[in-house]
């Protein structure tokens, strides 16, 4: 704003008072304008130009043909169908867990089935099925399955027991529920409190004592259902398809709607935006019952052809080779375009990181953030638009905390993702912790992702959160690192001589905490909010604490009267 004025009162006092001829008037603003560091948008400009052209070019690609999709009907399981028409005998999924592969004509041929079956036992379109199984095959077809049915899919969150999985069963109102073997015992536990009308399935390995009596073995019931396609239920492009749970960190679960037109929409975004191909392979390492591993992960096999990689859970260490091994070709990153922001449906807004509140200026709109400023991610609302449309939640009380209104400009509505990001200076979007993933120690900012990633690598990719904590009489907050170490040994000693090497002095742990096991959220972030509240007090953390002794070089067991000392502020750190 200041900068336009300037060059809106130097043309006026160029051409009205001197008298400057048009040409050095140009050049004189250009001038003003580079000096005011106007170069920094031309240098953007000419770098992301191209990027940004071509992905508003999808945006309307995508638009385009959502809107067919409207107009002509044409759901999920409509446009699988096409998909197993045009390569009926390629691969579709791999489990890299077996090693079992599945063509499209198997999968449309097991999800017939599932559909068939679900029919014969009773359930119709507009009924919801639960599924409760780790990744697999079996999962998609499941799910796509009772899609052919028009049957809706509640998708449970595997890492859900008692109180929080019971919810998710009762709110979601299912008829029938599919689980795998593995999760048998999480069943056992709440199988009293079931509805006595909720039928029970199970897929994988069969110990009738080990699920509830009531339990059928669904896979050989399934080999004996009819392979054909059921009669198609009249559903359209904007019904639900399933529902997906969040992780619950902040209550009980919550179950957003999925429908087709949602589903299509961000996976023909990836598959546009990124160019891909339907020779292309794709690795899958996040839960199915999630929107990443399942639409933008699977979305690419169902809707265009392509094999995917399905494996149980992520693993840092099997990555690199499972790749390799799979012949993948496909991992992603998002931007936001700094030069056609107003084509793009996004935008990151300050807000206070501990309470997660929208910071707004003095006409009640949302700030945008500037590169390098951490916000929050909205995104526009506009229920005509088929990008643009919000499907909600199905608990109404649970949307009505997810739309804010004022973020774009007065009188719009937007959707809070709840997720902190940061944008660079071309644009390009980073994850971090919802309290952030930054802290300052010593006058240094420091990357717990960055340290995390260090000190996994040197305990051989054990699962490590680094957070700051408050240390009395210091300024910003001292480095803590929580490792998962099932034993509770570790070289501390050759561990703190090793770092020397690897960390700065400002960004090595101060404290470590060395438990059984790090909890993480359904998409594997590290719940760091408690350990964080818990800090270093051993009186509060009943799990081994050690600190860096200063005049040591070294880790040393953290007691009461050590703690006491530090609090004193007598303990160098």
């Amino acid at each position: 704003m200041l900068l336009g004025a300037s060059l809106v009162g130097v043309l006026l006092f160029s051409k009205l008072v001197l008298k400057l001829p048009w040409t050095q008037v140009g050049f004189s603003l250009l001038f003003l304008y580079l000096g005011s560091g106007g170069w920094r948008f031309i240098r953007v400009f000419i770098k992301t130009i191209r990027r940004d052209i071509f992905g508003g070019l999808v945006l309307l690609k995508v638009k385009a043909k959502v809107r067919q999709c409207l107009q002509e009907r044409r759901t999920v399981p409509i446009l699988f169908a096409s998909t197993v028409r045009r390569h009926p005998d390629k691969t579709a999924l791999i489990f890299e867990g077996t090693d079992t592969h599945w063509t499209f004509r198997q999968l449309d041929e097991y999800s017939s089935s599932v559909a068939n079956f679900l029919q014969a036992r009773g359930l119709a379109s507009g009924d919801v099925a639960a599924i409760f199984m780790e990744n697999r095959n079996e999962f998609v077809g499941l799910w796509l399955g009772m899609a052919k049915l028009g049957v809706e899919a509640a998708l449970i969150n595997t890492n859900l027991r008692r109180d929080a999985l019971l919810h998710c069963l009762t709110t979601s109102r299912a008829r029938a529920l599919v689980f795998g073997s593995e999760m048998a015992s999480a069943i056992c536990e709440v199988h009293a409190s079931l509805d006595p009308s909720l039928s029970l399935f199970c897929s994988g390995s069969w110990e009738p004592g080990a699920v509830p009596p009531s339990t059928e073995h669904l896979d050989p019931l399934l080999k004996d259902a009819p392979k054909h396609l059921p009669s198609c239920p009249d559903k359209g492009f904007t019904d639900k398809l399933f529902y997906i749970y969040t992780s619950g960190t902040t209550g009980l679960p919550k179950a957003a709607i999925v429908v087709h037109s949602r589903y299509y929409r961000m996976a023909a975004l990836v598959y546009y935006g990124f160019r891909m191909r339907p020779n292309d392979i794709v690795y899958d390492c996040l839960p199915l019952y999630h929107s990443a591993g399942n639409i933008v992960g699977i979305g690419q096999c169902l809707l265009h052809g392509m094999t995917v990689v399905i494996r149980k859970k992520f693993s840092a260490s099997r990555f690199w080779d499972d790749c390799i091994k799979y012949n993948c070709t496909v991992g992603a990153c998002g931007f936001n375009s700094r030069i056609l922001s107003f084509v793009y449906p996004i935008r990151l807004v300050r807000v206070n990181e501990d309470t997660m509140e929208l910071i707004r200026g003095p006409d009640g709109v949302c700030i945008p953030c500037q590169p390098g400023e951490p916000g929050q991610l909205v995104g526009r609302i506009i229920q005509k638009d088929p990008l643009r449309r919000f499907d909600g939640y199905l608990n109404q009380g649970a949307n009505n905390k997810k739309i804010a209104k004022d973020v774009f400009k007065k009188g719009d509505q937007a959707y809070l993702t709840g997720d902190v990001l940061v944008m660079d200076e071309l644009g390009y979007l980073y994850f971090r912790d919802r309290t952030g993933d930054t802290f300052r120690w010593k006058g240094e900012n420091v990357s717990t992702t960055e340290v995390e990633g260090t000190l996994s690598r040197l305990l051989d990719m054990a699962d490590v959160a680094v957070y700051g904590v408050e240390v009395p009489g210091t300024e910003g907050r001292a480095g803590m690192a929580a490792v998962a170490s099932p034993t509770g040994n570790c070289d501390l000693e050759r561990f703190a001589q090793v770092l020397e090497k690897e960390l700065p002095l400002y960004a090595r742990p101060i404290f470590l905490r060395l438990l059984p096991e790090l909890h993480k959220t359904g998409t594997y972030k590290f719940q760091k909010t408690e350990l964080r509240k818990e800090g270093f007090d051993p009186a509060i953390v009943k799990d081994p604490l050690f600190y860096l002794d200063a005049q040591k070089g070294r880790y040393v067991p953290l007691d009461q009267e050590a703690y006491s000392r530090i609090q004193a502020g007598e303990e160098k750190l």
